[in-house]
């Protein structure tokens, strides 16, 4: 009997040593929590990791931070119910919406920047552009903000978002509606739309400017863009050799000319556009979860880096090589939300029992050599400089110039500037930098502060370092403040050596940088409050003018 009973021991003991290394073969993860942190409410929707700290959205109306080490950072309460979509913008301000309609930015530190009213609440996340623009979806409406919550157009459809919008290769967003109408819409309010014949599951962009389309038959399709992309290009919808999905697509994203979709059965697919084929599929934790008779949540969210291709639902996470090999696989029990991938290795899931979990997967870490803000965007608006196209319509005598001037507040204080912005901003960089009357001037510096782009930084730091009237200068710095982001730092820092070098006297300049300076901070907060904060406290010294001091002073409490 003994004996009987040490074998059956041993038998277990085998088994089970070969169950753990037949996972590790098939590249199971299993780890306890790297670590965890109660929350105080069930997660609403995926965290959004980014610079060096998660944030997540819950039922109660909150929004949480923790560091990628898991010390609490800060806890904002919307005062009411909010919509399950959080989205964080490069330098790490929040925007979501309560259940009102109330669309609300906070900075990176917790502190309420604005809000707006959109009538009805996000509907799905709202997505930044390469300027720092926002794109806010409600039910049949879109609506274009800039960072600092100036409107700048909206447009409204005859049905509701069937796919939610996300960035293309332009710097504009595509998206579909429930009446099979999928749109592509630039950062200037420019469209094009084409109605399909069937129901779509995902829309991607794709190389050349072209949108590619996922039907729930699993076939796809391409719609083609001119080159001036807002004039429909002939053929409209082109490539009927794109091979069919041997299952319905879930989720899918692209890379280059590449589109990759996980798939209802579980499995993953890579399909080359170009090459009009399938080139790998793959088993990802949902097939193994099927495989073992689970019954896996549907909601699937895909993306991809340097690292691989990864695959995230509430049941678990995948990651691929671009060859096809399945690097690992984890299964994640009782998460209340789609986890989130961070850049650090970590898979960071709310439960439902109201925790945090990080779990360490891997150690392959993006190589960000300083980790301070959200990924550089892919291009550029070109709203940095006039652009030829439109120097032609530059007005050329006062009475042109000033009605010109009206006109565009007209129209950026009504909140429709949409397709007129290239034009506008032209001519407002145009008048700011020349020889106009300088009430002209100053009107064209307070003006490009509301349109809003942060590509027009550039040009206003170069304003204030080299006009010799300190009314301009003063103007340009209002402009800046106005504008807010300041990813990057650089008027910050081109604000630290004009103080530091000691060439600036104007009292009236020097409050201007104070107040543009705090303005800078609160909505980015740190690190580039740091260096504000020496700002202020310089202009905060008894060297200082009294209305400079007082301002700094007012700064300095406001950052606190």
């Amino acid at each position: 009997m003994r004996f009987l009973l040490k074998a059956c021991i041993f038998l277990l003991f085998t088994f089970s040593a070969f169950a753990q290394n037949e996972s590790r073969e098939q590249g199971l993860v299993t780890s306890d929590p790297y670590w965890r942190q109660a929350l105080g409410g069930a997660v609403l929707s995926l965290p959004h990791v980014q610079v060096q700290s998660a944030v997540v959205a819950l039922d109660g109306g909150n929004i949480r931070a923790y560091s990628t080490a898991g010390t609490p950072m800060w806890n904002y309460s919307a005062r009411g119910r909010i919509s399950p979509f959080v989205t964080r913008s490069r330098e790490g301000t929040s925007y979501f919406s309560r259940l009102t309609g109330i669309l609300i930015a906070v900075n990176r530190a917790g502190r309420e920047l604005w809000r707006r009213d959109l009538g009805k609440p996000l509907c799905a996340r709202l997505i930044t552009g390469w300027d720092g623009r926002l794109f806010a979806p409600t039910d049949k409406k879109i609506f274009c903000y800039t960072a600092s919550g100036n409107l700048l157009w909206t447009k409204t459809f005859e049905s509701s978002f069937a796919i939610a919008p996300k960035l293309d290769r332009g710097g504009g967003i595509i998206f579909s509606l429930q009446n099979n109408e999928v749109y592509r819409i630039d950062h200037f309010g420019n469209h094009n739309v084409w109605t399909v014949y069937n129901t779509v599951v995902e829309v991607l962009p794709i190389e050349q400017g072209r949108i590619i389309v996922l039907y729930t038959d699993g076939t796809m399709e391409v719609l083609g863009i001119s080159q001036d992309w807002y004039i429909p290009a002939e053929g409209d919808v082109t490539f009927s050799t794109l091979p069919r999905l041997p299952a319905v697509p879930l989720a899918a994203i692209s890379k280059e000319n590449n589109v990759i979709a996980t798939l209802a059965d579980g499995r993953i697919v890579f399909v080359s556009v170009g090459e009009g084929r399938i080139i790998w599929t793959a088993n990802s934790h949902i097939r193994e979860m099927i495989n073992s008779r689970g019954r896996p949540d549907t909601e699937v969210e895909m993306f991809c880096d340097e690292r691989g291709i990864y695959v995230l639902n509430k049941n678990g996470a995948s990651c691929f090589t671009y060859d096809g090999e399945r690097l690992w696989f984890t299964f994640l029990q009782d998460a209340a939300a789609v986890p989130a991938f961070g850049n650090d290795g970590v898979l960071y899931s709310g439960g439902r029992d109201w925790i945090l979990y990080a779990y360490k997967i891997e150690d392959r870490v993006l190589p960000d050599r300083v980790i301070l803000y959200g990924p550089a965007p892919e291009g550029s608006y070109g709203m940095g400089r006039p652009q030829s196209i439109y120097m032609v319509n530059i007005p050329f005598n006062e009475n042109e110039t000033r009605a010109k001037l009206e006109q565009i507040a007209e129209g950026i204080n009504s909140g429709r500037v949409g397709s007129n912005e290239p034009y506008w901003t032209s001519l407002l960089l145009s008048v700011a930098a020349e020889q106009q009357p300088i009430q002209f001037r100053i009107a064209a510096l307070n003006l490009l502060g509301k349109i809003g782009s942060q590509e027009t930084l550039p040009w206003l730091i170069n304003i204030f370092h080299n006009d010799n009237e300190p009314l301009i200068k003063t103007t340009a710095i209002n402009a800046i403040g106005d504008i807010g982001v300041d990813p990057q730092g650089i008027a910050i820092q081109a604000f630290l050596y004009s103080i530091i070098g000691g060439g600036i006297r104007d009292e009236m300049v020097l409050t201007a940088i104070a107040s543009a300076t705090g303005a800078l901070c609160r909505f980015s907060g740190p690190p580039l409050s740091e260096t504000g904060v020496r700002i202020l406290n310089l202009l905060n010294a008894r060297s200082q003018p009294p209305s400079t001091r007082r301002q700094a002073g007012r700064e300095l409490s406001s950052l606190r």
